[in-house]
């Protein structure tokens, strides 16, 4: 997770986002990780509108699906999504290759999260990144909405990564 980070376009937000989620994936080089989600985005923008953007990606060989969190100062940045307004919240998400519905109910669980105004508003006012892992950590509570009730989506094992 990264709170307030300078960023001139969608490439090098990407590479941001890329540099944070390699932290926990040893196995695989920033590079790899930066073409997964760039791959993604080339067959269509991952910008859902209102300040929100989900690059996500698949990777062969991956146990289980990551997630990294980024807050962009300055106003954001131009990622050609729907409603042509810059980006100033980006949640990054890959999965494994294999992975279809769990792939698909995340992507769902973090459209309905990101469609909550006040919810991105709250992230927007952090300045810090524990306070935007605590406003992601707790949206479930406050919402009463869970794509899997089993097991919480976001977890403190890591303030860079989300083991989802």
């Amino acid at each position: 997770m990264a709170c307030l980070q300078d960023s001139s376009s969608k490439k090098r937000t990407l590479d941001l986002l890329s540099r944070l989620l390699a932290g926990a994936l040893p196995d695989y080089s920033e590079g790899e990780l930066f073409d997964s989600l760039i791959n993604r985005e080339r067959l269509g923008s991952t910008g859902l509108g209102n300040g929100v953007a989900l690059p996500h990606g698949r990777l062969a060989g991956l146990e289980a699906p990551l997630a990294a969190f980024v807050t962009l100062s300055d106003g954001g940045v131009d990622f050609d999504a729907i409603d042509n307004q810059p980006v100033d919240l980006l949640f990054a998400l890959l999965v494994p290759e294999e992975s279809t519905d769990e792939h698909l109910q995340i992507l769902a669980r973090l459209a309905t999260m990101f469609s909550d105004a006040e919810f991105c508003a709250s992230l927007r006012a952090c300045t810090n990144t524990q306070q935007c892992l605590d406003q992601i950590s707790h949206w479930d509570t406050r919402q009463q909405l869970s794509a899997r009730t089993d097991t919480p989506c976001f977890t403190e094992e890591s303030k860079d990564v989300y083991p989802l």
